[in-house]
């Protein structure tokens, strides 16, 4: 995901043929489903853009007790690709297409991006319980003691993916172990 060549944020809330056009080269929806994708977003954001109070507000749609906050916090960085601290219909419908189409490898890298909220390109373990801990609120998981608890949960993952022996997990460390451990993928990625 990231900044595609300075991409700015859009102005205008029409669809250009040209968006269209990109958009169905990098994801699988038809035009008409990205129209349909389109009038929904206009409707919650008139204005055409989402700001990470309203993002939040529509996860709370799906997660009414307000367990979405902690992990909107990680998914609102990396939907908002250009860094403008807005979401437009092109971020939003390339970060849904990510998340819910094309390869494992493509899911994982999102998966990772998510994790990784200092942006270095490596997850480490403070990162991965504040993750942990933020899907557990997400999914209203209370038991967190024991092998259960976020950063007893992260140090085993963390050994148990790490070959490079530095305590992080880089993106191929993160893609391979979840691949190679289905356990581990059911926790860390569980729409892959």
């Amino acid at each position: 995901m990231g900044n595609k060549g300075g991409k700015k944020s859009r102005s205008s809330t029409e669809l250009s043929d040209k968006e269209i056009a990109m958009l169905k080269a990098n994801t699988k929806f038809s035009e008409r489903e990205i129209r349909e994708w389109h009038a929904g977003f206009l409707n919650d954001c008139p204005n055409g853009k989402l700001d990470k109070k309203k993002f939040i507000e529509v996860y709370r749609q799906f997660y009414p007790q307000g367990k979405a906050d902690a992990f909107c916090k990680y998914a609102f960085a990396t939907f908002d690709a250009n860094n403008d601290g807005t979401i437009d219909f092109d971020e939003f419908l390339l970060a849904i297409a990510a998340t819910s189409q094309g390869d494992v490898n493509d899911r994982l890298e999102v998966a990772f991006e998510m994790y990784d909220a200092s942006g270095d390109g490596q997850i480490d373990q403070k990162e991965l319980a504040k993750m942990i801990l933020a899907m557990y609120d997400l999914l209203g998981e209370t038991d967190r003691k024991g092998d259960r608890d976020p950063k007893t949960r992260a140090a085993y993952i963390i050994a148990e993916l790490d070959v490079g022996g530095d305590k992080k997990l880089n993106k191929q460390e993160f893609i391979a172990g979840c691949k190679n451990d289905p356990v581990i993928q059911r926790m860390l990625a569980p729409n892959v």
